[in-house]
């Protein structure tokens, strides 16, 4: 399962918020739910937010291995 707290963490750390990257990077209300609930998304708003927060892919998700997860 891929889990976007590290996201939180850098966001907390930086000088950007959620209201910042609403109404100055305009990254949507939408993509804000997702990290909130850990849905998929897509690599161009990962690519956004790690240019936005000056960051690696490592600040923002990580894999947790689950039971849970698909079947291969």
């Amino acid at each position: 399962m891929i889990t976007y707290t590290p996201f939180w963490n850098t966001l907390k750390n930086s000088t950007e918020t959620t209201y910042t990257l609403i109404n100055r990077h305009h990254i949507s209300s939408a993509i804000i739910d997702k990290l909130r609930k850990n849905k998929p998304m897509n690599t161009t708003t990962l690519n956004d937010l790690c240019r936005i927060l000056d960051c690696q892919i490592e600040d923002i998700c990580q894999y947790i291995p689950s039971d849970n997860d698909q079947k291969l």
